[in-house]
C-alpha cells in the first residue's frame, strides 16, 4: 500500500524518530529519506528511499553519480545534489582514510595525554570514547588547580552526554613532576565515579601524568566500576 508520509504515524516518521531518539536509531533508508525530504505521487519518501537503496545498494550509493541518482523516479537534480553532498561530507569527516584512534588500555590512553607532562599549570583533560573504545574527542575540562577551581561532574560528563560517549578517561598533570595521587586526587576520582554510575557512563580511568612517570588509578584499583 502506498501511504504518504503525512498518513504515517509520527513514531514511524524518520524525522520525528531522529528528534526523539537520535540519528543513531535510524536505518540507512530512514536517513536517506530525511535527505530526500518528500516523495512523489504514489510513493512516500520512505518508499522512495527504500527503492533507491534496493537499486544502488549501500556501497553503490557511496559511489553514485548525479546521473545514477536521477534515474530513480522522483529524484531530480536538486534531491540528487543533496544526497551527493551528504555522501561527500561523510567521506571527508569519517572516511576510511581518517585515522581512528582506539584506546584499549592505560598505555594507549597515556600516549594521547603525554603532552601534559611539561605543562606548568594543572590541566584536566577528558578522552571521550564510543562503545568500541574509539576516541570521539579530546577536551580540556579545566586549567589551573583542579581543587581551587572546583571541577564539577557536569563539566566532565556534560560533553559526554552531548557526544553520546560510552566511556570517559580523565587525565591531569602534576606540575611538580611527581604523579603520586594526592588525597584530593582520590576524592575527585571517587566523586566522578559516583556521578558516572548515576549517568550510566563508564569512567574507564584517571591518569596522573608526571615529568617522567605516570599513574593509572584504574591499575591502582582506585576505580572499581566498569
Amino acid at each position: 500500500m502506498n501511504r504518504s508520509i503525512s498518513a504515517t504515524p509520527p513514531f514511524l516518521r524518520p524525522r520525528e524518530r531522529l528528534m526523539e531518539r537520535g540519528a543513531e536509531a535510524l536505518t540507512d533508508s530512514d536517513l536517506l529519506a530525511i535527505l530526500l525530504g518528500v516523495g512523489v505521487r504514489g510513493n512516500s519518501v520512505i518508499q522512495l528511499a527504500n527503492s533507491l537503496f534496493r537499486r544502488l545498494k549501500r556501497d553503490g550509493l557511496s559511489q553514485a553519480t548525479l546521473a545514477d541518482l536521477v534515474e530513480e523516479r522522483g529524484i531530480g537534480k536538486t534531491k540528487a545534489s543533496i544526497v551527493l553532498a551528504a555522501v561527500e561530507l561523510g567521506k571527508r569527516l569519517f572516511g576510511e582514510d581518517k585515522d581512528v584512534v582506539t584506546i584499549d588500555g592505560a598505555e594507549s590512553a597515556y600516549q594521547n595525554v603525554r603532552d601534559l607532562a611539561p605543562l606548568k599549570k594543572e590541566h584536566l583533560v577528558a578522552l571521550y570514547l564510543n562503545a568500541k573504545n574509539q576516541l570521539i574527542k579530546r577536551d580540556t575540562v579545566s586549567i589551573g588547580s583542579l581543587f581551587s577551581n572546583m571541577v564539577y561532574p557536569r563539566e566532565l560528563f556534560g560533553p559526554a552526554l552531548e557526544l553520546r560517549a560510552a566511556g570517559v578517561i580523565m587525565a591531569h598533570n602534576h606540575p611538580s613532576g611527581d604523579p603520586e595521587p594526592s588525597p584530593e586526587d582520590l576524592r575527585l576520582t571517587q566523586r566522578m565515579e559516583e556521578a558516572a554510575l548515576l549517568l550510566g557512563i563508564d569512567l574507564l580511568d584517571h591518569l596522573i601524568v608526571g615529568h617522567k612517570k605516570w599513574i593509572s588509578l584504574r591499575q591502582r584499583k582506585v576505580l572499581h566500576c566498569r
